[in-house]
């Protein structure tokens, strides 16, 4: 080994020894975050899939938290990676059924022919611009609440189920097939 590699060595030596130095001195948690286990600590073996997490402690610099509000802990995980999920999480919206929203359908600029079905939550509105009053039907009116003002009909779906609106355009009737959620 010559001169200089063995310079480059012991100067690569000492920035570790020095930086693993600093890592060594405790520092007390934020209040809102549950300490972690420290280096001196045994952490659990790796089979155990459930870990106890320590409360809080004061330091006589620092007393425990005395808000009525508890700190938060992080959730237990509560499946194992690359486990598929059986169920569908619950949401209001999915890509093939929009949530709780107002849905605009302008008879004087929509192809009422084209639109065979929709998929609403509970508390979304079907608005109708541009028709006349009592014209607007619906097969269930126990799970919608329909008002009529100034050209426009407004469809609440109030509870979940299938509800046939039947608008009539061109003297035909279309009918529209809303699946509430």
């Amino acid at each position: 080994m010559n001169q200089a590699s063995f310079r480059r060595l012991v100067v690569v030596l000492a920035a570790t020894v020095g930086v693993a130095a600093c890592g060594a001195d405790a520092v007390s948690p934020l209040p809102v975050q549950p300490p972690g286990p420290s280096r001196s600590t045994p952490t659990p073996s790796a089979t155990s899939s459930i870990s106890a997490i320590p409360t809080p402690t004061g330091s006589p610099s620092r007393p425990p938290p005395t808000s009525a509000r508890p700190v938060a802990a992080p959730p237990a995980p509560t499946r194992t990676r690359g486990t598929p999920r059986t169920t569908p999480p619950s949401s209001d919206a999915t890509p093939a059924c929009q949530g709780a929203v107002r849905y605009d359908l302008p008879l004087a600029e929509t192809e009422v022919e084209l639109l065979k079905s929709l998929c609403f939550a509970t508390g979304a509105v079907l608005r109708i611009q541009g028709i006349g009053p009592g014209l607007v039907t619906v097969d269930r009116p126990e799970l919608v609440s329909q008002q009529y003002e100034a050209g426009v009909v407004d469809i609440r779906f109030v509870r979940t189920g299938t509800v046939d609106v039947t608008i009539p355009k061109d003297g035909r009737e279309h009918t529209i097939t809303v699946v509430v959620r």
